[in-house]
């Protein structure tokens, strides 16, 4: 009888194992195929992408999104995008959108790049690719990342900068959005390389943000009247601090290329921009999208090009 009851109990638990495994295999293949599977080939005509550009009000991204959709455009892919104005909240919400709404794949530029993990999480767990375009995130798994070298960038605009206002002039720095990739980039890139080179006198955020970058250099230049050189970490700052610096001779170096920002390089407001390209950034997502529902493989980092762009009173 003892014997019998253990054959008993082990048959039991053994059955219980097996409804557990099974229940965890169904569950596993749920929706779309993950990053380990076999991928489901697509021409790109059938290619549907999702996209959430963090703001569209900075002509940066808006020619970013002009990449995508030219790039979309050659190729009949349908693109539908959403401006997450500066929202951490509701990029989140569009990404849980795109999901629902099941695209093939969803292109982000993260507003934030520790607030974005969740929803990239959740894009994982849905099977969805998630591109990184620009920004990188800090968390979750990404496609591909595809973005400038921002580090590079950060050097650069410090190599130049020093160049024009010469070894151990003060300056001071205008920092992106908090927590943004590229701010945190493009600081690392040159705060490491003015080190014992220029004296940092004061450093603030202007979250990538024209009327905020005129406001804060205003304050910085009252504390500091004898500053000589000025960084934007992009050319929305940068445009801000050519209003307050109007009528003083202060050299003002920034990240991005774009068009406001190259007109004022050759204006001459503005002393040198180390020059991305975004539409190029955005061309280059989609075509990572088209790859993988190729069944290529794809670089975890892409990289889109830089170039220094002076003004012609450049010393």
């Amino acid at each position: 009888m003892k014997i019998g009851m253990k054959k008993l109990i082990g048959l039991f638990t053994v059955f219980a194992v097996f409804l557990m495994v099974a229940s965890g295999c169904q569950y596993a293949t749920i929706g779309r195929p993950t990053s380990t599977t076999k991928i489901e080939k697509k021409a790109a005509k059938d290619v549907k992408i999702g996209v959430s550009v963090s703001t569209l009000s900075n002509p940066f991204f808006v020619n970013l999104k002009k990449g995508i959709d030219s790039e979309a455009k050659k190729n009949n892919s349908k693109v539908e995008t959403f401006d997450a104005q500066n929202d951490s909240s509701k990029q989140n919400n569009q990404i849980s959108d795109l999901i629902t709404k099941d695209v093939d794949v969803i292109i982000v530029n993260p507003v934030d790049s520790d607030a974005i993990v969740p929803s990239i999480k959740k894009a994982n767990q849905a099977g969805i690719p998630v591109i990184a375009c620009d920004r990188g995130s800090n968390g979750g798994v990404l496609l591909t990342t595809v973005a400038s070298d921002n580090v590079k960038a950060g050097k650069m605009a410090a190599e130049f900068l020093e160049e024009q206002v010469g070894t151990n002039a003060k300056v001071a720095e205008l920092e992106g959005t908090p927590g943004a990739d590229a701010a945190v980039q493009r600081g690392k890139g040159f705060d490491n390389q003015i080190k014992g080179n220029l004296d940092l006198v004061a450093k603030q955020s202007a979250n990538f943000d024209r009327a905020k970058g005129l406001n804060t250099t205003q304050n910085m230049l009252q504390a500091h009247s004898d500053v000589k050189g000025i960084f934007a970490q992009n050319d929305e700052m940068a445009l801000g601090a050519v209003k307050a610096v109007q009528g003083q001779d202060i050299k003002i170096v920034s990240i991005d290329g774009t068009p406001d920002g190259l007109a004022a390089v050759k204006k001459g407001t503005i002393t040198g921009i180390v020059a991305q390209q975004p539409k190029t950034e955005g061309e280059l997502a989609v075509k990572a999208a088209y790859k993988h529902y190729r069944g290529e493989k794809i670089s975890k980092h892409i990289a889109s090009p830089i170039h220094l762009v002076k003004s012609p009173n450049a010393q």
